[in-house]
């Protein structure tokens, strides 16, 4: 059976079914879902790469990052980073060479966690960081529970809030996928009160011939992960936007497919071999977090992110390795990608909570300094 088959299958027996259950099977059935797929998504060859898939720097930063969070947490002797959504590994591979290389005191303290529901990808994690695994130092995890012994944590979200499963809505209500002859149909039902109180709340009510995304599992997924911290951050990196951009007339729908590095106008027509992603409503997200406790940062972005973190050693975490002028400049042009508006470095912002640290205090972290130096 194809998923197509299978969602079909689910819609004569249930009804119309919400978007959100459409992009949610799409992406996250277990055997035939575009995460669930043991295939290449990742890196140039696939439908996508993220910073990690640039430079080996994107870890090496936020290494650099969470031991000055561990320190302002004041040394504990165990502190968890969770990684929500690893992909291949790749980052947390090198957050952990880098630790162990310039931070041995952080690294001794650190636990790091994976979470990733995808049975294929926890086999590929496992065998690209086999070796941390085997040590003890790394534990790869199927679900969000973060429940263990450790108070002091640092939750880490890299391209994770932006492939959640949203509700869609219009002025004719909330989209529903319906299906005739094996094709799916787009049908609209009056929009539930939860959805509306979102738009009143945190974006904007679409006009005639919009359409607005409603991010209900991504604030439950915030409030779950921010209500499981005593102690410490949580760090989202993603493409979004906040209500004032919203208000101001920007990013409404911003619904797209992606397959093979193109964006694909039809989210129907490949499910299960595509990804579909929604940009995150900051706003939102910082809502969430706030009522668990947490104090939401101002947003930056990644470019002032990672040139916060990087200035004070005028990046010699890229360039360490680089013996010969030529590679120095491949670096250069690889560093260029990750925080310039021509690359990644605008695209791309970062949202920094806190929760059981003096206030203040977090202002004062190299990632966040940057942009208030520069403000």
């Amino acid at each position: 059976m194809t998923l197509r088959e299978k969602i079909v299958e689910e819609i004569r027996g249930k009804g119309p079914i919400p978007f959100s259950r459409y992009m949610e099977l799409c992406l996250y059935d277990p055997e035939l879902g575009y995460y669930s797929r043991s295939v290449e998504q990742f890196g140039r060859a696939g439908d996508f790469y993220t910073s990690s898939d640039v430079h080996a720097v994107f870890g090496r930063l936020m290494a650099r990052q969470f031991e000055e969070m561990w320190r302002v947490l004041g040394d504990p002797e165990r502190i968890e980073v969770i990684e929500l959504g690893p992909g291949r590994g790749l980052f947390a591979r090198d957050v952990l060479d880098w630790a162990n290389r310039k931070f041995p005191e952080f690294s001794a303290a650190l636990q790091y966690v994976l979470i990733e529901q995808s049975p294929a990808l926890r086999q590929r994690l496992a065998s690209t960081l086999a070796d941390h695994v085997d040590s003890g130092k790394v534990s790869i995890r199927g679900h969000l529970g973060i429940g263990t012994s450790a108070s002091a944590r640092v939750v880490f979200a890299n391209e994770f809030f932006d492939a959640l499963p949203v509700e869609v809505l219009s002025s004719e209500g909330e989209l529903r996928i319906a299906e005739t002859n094996g094709r799916f149909v787009e049908t609209w039902e009056t929009a539930r009160a939860e959805e509306l109180d979102f738009l009143d709340a945190y974006g904007v009510h679409p006009a005639e011939g919009e359409r607005a995304e409603v991010a209900l599992v991504g604030q439950r997924v915030m409030a779950e992960v921010a209500s499981q911290i005593e102690q410490g951050f949580v760090v989202t990196i993603d493409y979004g936007y906040t209500r004032d951009e919203q208000l101001a007339g920007r990013h409404r729908g911003t619904l797209t497919a992606y397959r093979h590095h193109s964006v694909s106008a039809n989210p129907y027509e490949a499910p299960g071999e595509q990804d579909i992603t929604a940009h995150v409503n900051f706003t939102a997200l910082a809502a969430a977090a706030e009522k668990t406790g947490m104090l939401a940062q101002p947003l930056l972005t990644q470019s002032q992110f990672l040139m916060g973190i990087g200035e004070a050693n005028q990046f010699a975490d890229a360039f360490e390795e680089s013996r010969l002028p030529q590679e120095r400049a491949k670096v250069a042009l690889q560093l260029k990608h990750l925080i310039t508006p021509a690359g990644m470095g605008e695209t791309f912002h970062v949202m920094v909570a806190s929760k059981g640290v003096a206030a203040g205090v977090p202002d004062r972290l190299a990632g966040l300094s940057f942009g208030r130096h520069q403000s």
